[in-house]
């Protein structure tokens, strides 16, 4: 493989995308429900390419969090083809007008929605991803390069196959859908300095990864951040709404960008509520890193400045007593990496403070920070979750995935 490679595939992508530009919803939507059905009709292909990836990454070592965001089964291929017809059931976001209406002088104006025209999608472990970025672009009218890790190569090599051939059965071509050639981070540089053929990189995965394409790139980048979330339980908070909360928000599921990484406590309910809920995360086998507060309690782990800011994707949890709302806020603007952040409060003066001060691309009031997703949120199958506050912010679906352009009609005017 070579950069001109790379190039290339880019080339035809912008060729393929021309079409797919201009193609009806109905044509897009034909696509998409051809590509969840053609995952059905691969399922044992995907499935034994996936079991080799995880064999790989399991005599090589690979953490446990890791391993379950890279594989597969029945019911994760089948949630990837669900996800595809709940993105062909949703609106379609080209041509609408966000604004627009008669000027002064009688010239028309619509400010209409667009296709990027070619994204990018450099991409770690988990091959959902690749359905679900085929997916959101397709149906956005854009064409994608995918590069995900080498250590779902196999996954995401059996899943494009199938992807290609099901958009050509639909009309469209196949190269509306392309892996990046290569496995060697000469690929994902040459892509990177695509510009002027990609038209746009979305990084999803670790800080390392999102990192180096911010600043290696020269396409421009929509950057997605990793997930140091928090909990905040407050003076007022409901015990058992807190506990449930601080429960699910941490153990539903550990290797994803919205759980909760850090835990704070007010102090007039510490020595109550302190605990209830270190015995309730210690049996679903959470390791506490806390303050000294917590280190009373057996069992919890001193934490260090690094514990606060750490995003674990594992079962561990960095938590410290707070004097009070302005403290976990200060804690928070601190620590936090802007994702989601959650406060548990009967307080609504409270809660309006912690809304109002906490500068995340989500912030939640009574409720986990799990619920930080494309799906849960209405968008269908999200692309990723931003935590930039240029052009898209927090969940990017069909609409994020579309730049603008101004139509102007006249009768003959002339400035």
């Amino acid at each position: 493989m070579t950069s001109d490679d790379v190039l290339a595939a880019a080339r035809r992508a912008r060729e393929a995308g021309y079409d797919l530009a201009t193609a009806t919803r109905a044509t897009k939507d034909a696509a998409l429900e051809a590509m969840a059905v053609a995952l059905g009709d691969h399922e044992a292909a995907i499935l034994a390419a996936n079991a080799e990836d995880v064999a790989r990454a399991e005599e090589g070592g690979t953490p446990a969090n890791i391993v379950d965001r890279l594989r597969l089964d029945p019911d994760r291929l089948a949630a990837m083809a669900q996800g595809l017809r709940d993105v062909a059931g949703l609106p379609d976001p080209v041509g609408e007008v966000v604004r627009g209406g008669l000027l002064p002088n009688g010239l028309e104006l619509r400010q209409l929605r667009v296709p990027f025209g070619v994204v990018g999608m450099i991409y770690e472990a988990r091959p959902n991803v690749t359905a679900d970025a085929a997916g959101i672009c397709l149906k956005s009218g854009n064409s994608v390069l995918l590069r995900g890790s080498s250590s779902a190569r196999s996954s995401n090599a059996a899943t494009v196959a199938a992807l290609r051939e099901a958009v050509v059965t639909a009309g469209l071509p196949a190269d509306v859908v392309q892996m990046v050639p290569g496995e060697t981070h000469e690929s994902v540089k040459a892509l990177m300095r695509a510009r002027g053929l990609v038209d746009v990189l979305i990084p999803r995965g670790g800080a390392g990864l999102i990192r180096s394409v911010v600043e290696e790139s020269t396409v421009p980048v929509i950057e997605t951040g990793v997930g140091n979330c928090h909990v905040y339980v407050d003076a007022a908070a409901d015990v058992e709404k807190a506990l449930a909360i601080v429960v699910n928000a941490k153990t539903h599921r550990t290797s994803v960008c919205n759980a909760a990484e850090s835990l704070l406590v007010h102090a007039e309910i510490a020595d109550d509520f302190l605990p209830l809920v270190i015995d309730a995360l210690a049996e679903r086998g959470v390791t506490i890193h806390g303050d000294d507060r917590f280190t009373e309690y057996d069992g919890v782990v001193a934490a260090t400045d690094d514990d606060f800011a750490e995003e674990y994707l594992s079962l561990d949890i960095s938590a410290a007593v707070v004097a009070d709302v302005e403290e976990a806020i200060t804690h928070i603007r601190r620590f936090s990496s802007g994702h989601s952040d959650a406060i548990v409060t009967e307080d609504q003066g409270a809660a309006r403070r912690f809304v109002a001060a906490v500068d995340s691309a989500a912030v939640l009031v009574n409720a986990s920070t799990r619920f930080t997703d494309g799906g849960e949120f209405g968008f269908g199958a999200e692309i990723g979750i931003s935590t930039q506050k240029l052009h898209a912010r927090g969940p990017m679906g069909l609409p994020e995935m579309t730049s603008t352009k101004y139509v102007v009609t006249g009768d003959g005017h002339v400035r």
